[in-house]
């Protein structure tokens, strides 16, 4: 039997690992929310990311929430120290669960979490097309999922797909879907007077790191669709560009199709109650998704959603109810579900009014914690021959 590790008080000490905590994507959001909210009486918070900030402003909310946070400093996983150091500092500060996020973190993770002899290993996949990439198909078969103690996805479709394309035995693959925090009521900013959109005008939008897989592209042709049908259509996207031409390549869209003065690319803002207020349809157009974060901001905030029937979305909203689901890579079904929302205003506001209900009853952040802290217990418990305590 392992010996008892833990702190003196018999708290579990908990390592959450991330490459990079300065992409703020659904992902990362999730990763950093459940090490701030974790019940201090039963566990220690930890927080390490392989690559060194370049934005503070989630290092900061880490360490006020009293989180220890360790900065490795390396650029990429590659790097032939990264496995030593990591191994070093799980000994060192004694960790009995490390939860890793992402494949890069996850790979990493169970390696130097296995030499470190860590006695729970958790890889969180927050999903990923499950397209051409073979090489990571044989590492989370074949390395990921049998190093890990578990194997962490936030939807059943993800799950699914697991099963179906990685081949990865469905008794070590859990579910939990992800949830948000309260959002904060809006502060009454005018986004809308900001960005110099007219009074009257309808405003689609869209909260969303700037990567392909948002497919923001097909969104902007949705616009251009929609001039001529509605007085005046804008399109408002907040979020980061990751840093490949992304936003460039948006512009570049938009202005083709004559709509550089109707799409609104405001970056990354701490006011996203306020952006949400200034639209009258929240849009996804992705791709491929797990479960997305930026939709059950939506739902808080009662706003009518269309969005692309994609991964875990129909597990959140059923179509009709509290959004209207369209394939993906369609603008003309796009641009219809929004005309159908922005025409029918009973409908937007019975939508909207749903949404918020579900979300409130079934996606919290709390009730995403609850579910790891179980999972946790669980895996330490059955690593120590005993059940959880």
């Amino acid at each position: 039997m392992p010996p008892v590790r833990g702190t003196r008080s018999g708290r579990r000490r908990v390592m959450t690992l991330l490459h990079n905590p300065s992409v703020i994507g659904g992902a990362e959001h999730v990763a950093v929310d459940l090490a701030i909210a974790l019940d201090r009486e039963r566990f220690e918070s930890l927080f390490c990311a392989i690559k060194r900030p370049q934005t503070p402003t989630r290092e900061h909310e880490l360490r006020a929430a009293g989180v220890e946070f360790f900065p490795l400093g390396f650029e990429t996983i590659r790097d032939v120290r990264l496995i030593p150091r990591l191994v070093r500092l799980l000994r060192r500060e004694r960790v009995d669960i490390l939860h890793a996020h992402l494949w890069d973190a996850n790979l990493v993770g169970v390696i130097a979490g296995r030499l470190a002899g860590t006695p729970v290993i958790v890889a969180h996949e927050h999903t990923w097309s499950f397209e051409d990439q073979p090489l990571r198909v044989a590492t989370d078969r074949f390395l990921i999922s049998r190093g890990a103690s578990t194997m962490l996805c936030v939807s059943e479709e993800d799950r699914r797909k697991m099963v179906e394309v990685e081949r990865i035995p469905w008794e070590r693959i859990q579910v939990v879907p992800n949830g948000i925090p309260p959002l904060p009521e809006p502060s009454g900013w005018d986004v809308r007077a900001e960005l110099r959109i007219p009074d009257g005008a309808q405003v689609l939008g869209a909260v969303a790191v700037l990567r392909e897989q948002k497919r923001l592209d097909v969104l902007i042709e949705a616009l251009g669709l929609l001039v001529g049908r509605l007085s005046d259509p804008h399109l408002i996207i907040a979020g980061d560009d990751v840093g490949r031409g992304n936003r460039a390549r948006l512009e570049q869209t938009a202005a083709s199709l004559g709509l550089a003065t109707r799409v609104h690319l405001i970056g990354r803002r701490s006011d996203i109650a306020d952006v949400l207020a200034a639209m009258d349809v929240a849009c996804l157009s992705s791709d491929f998704e797990g479960m997305p974060l930026s939709v059950m901001e939506y739902m808080a905030a009662a706003k009518p959603i269309v969005a692309t029937r994609v991964g875990g979305v129909p597990e959140i909203v059923d179509d009709g109810v509290e959004a209207l689901l369209v394939p993906r890579r369609d603008p003309a079904a796009l641009a219809n579900a929004v005309e159908r929302i922005l025409l029918d205003p009973v409908l937007a506001a019975d939508l909207g009014r749903a949404a918020r209900a579900r979300q409130q009853r079934e996606r919290s952040l709390a009730t995403s914690v609850e579910r790891v802290e179980t999972i946790y217990e669980g895996l330490y418990g059955r690593r120590l021959g005993r059940q959880p305590v």
